[in-house]
């Protein structure tokens, strides 16, 4: 008898300790990592979007001017799944916060940043442009998420411009398959007519998955990054 209760002490110890290894796991090293991957996200897009003013300031822009008045606007390339291409910065969530922004939203895309829906509109383009963050692991990127209210500044920039969005209804609770919160024009969020839209997605309870918080916001304005940060961002 004192051999099976110390088989099972000793089993029980184990398993103990490997739940609290297994949640500092999800608390701390997942965030830690997800960090770092983050922030060599934006790296990498800074110094992109650094060698592209070079190039532009050593051809004096003479690439982008040539047959624009036949041709219109330059065709802008698509987004390369799984790729950063803009930064999001909330400064209801802190004026340090901000995270890159990547296309798609599967899950290996969602564990370096935030991850735009395929097939919304593109930044600043007139539609739905929407994007999804965990609430929690990974980074928390939106665990302050239920802070966000009516008025709030969402700014974005993608190297060229700064795009700055003001929410206009949320956080809205919702089921998973309510796919119309990213529709053109969402029918829950007050929009009557098409225009230039900011979806915001995450998880909901904090730690689950069963809802989705929803906040919609419209494009309030936009400046060329030359002109210094947006308004929303200055302290």
């Amino acid at each position: 008898m004192r051999v099976i209760v110390r088989t099972l002490s000793e089993l029980c110890v184990t398993v103990g300790a490997v739940i609290v290894l297994f949640v500092a796991y999800v608390l701390f090293w997942t965030g830690v990592r997800a960090d770092g991957v983050m922030d060599d996200e934006i790296g990498r897009l800074r110094e992109q979007w650094a060698q592209e003013r070079a190039r532009t300031a050593d051809t004096g822009g003479a690439g982008n001017s040539t047959g624009a008045a036949d041709s219109g606007p330059p065709r802008q390339k698509p987004y390369a799944q799984g790729r950063p291409f803009a930064i999001m910065y909330i400064p209801r969530l802190g004026f340090t916060w901000n995270k890159p922004v990547l296309e798609g939203t599967d899950t290996g895309t969602l564990k370096k940043g935030l991850g735009h829906y395929a097939g919304t509109a593109r930044l600043g383009e007139r539609g739905n442009f929407s994007v999804a963050g965990h609430r929690r692991t990974h980074g928390d990127p939106f665990k302050d998420f239920p802070q966000l209210g009516r008025g709030d500044a969402v700014v974005l920039t993608d190297g060229t411009t700064w795009f700055t969005y003001r929410i206009d209804k949320g956080p809205y609770k919702t089921v998973p398959s309510d796919i119309e919160v990213i529709d053109p024009v969402p029918r829950m969020s007050g929009y009557k007519r098409p225009g230039r839209y900011l979806t915001l997605t995450t998880c909901e309870p904090e730690w689950g998955h069963s809802h989705r918080l929803i906040v919609w916001a419209h494009l309030d304005s936009t400046q060329p990054v030359e002109a210094g940060k947006p308004e929303a961002l200055r302290r």
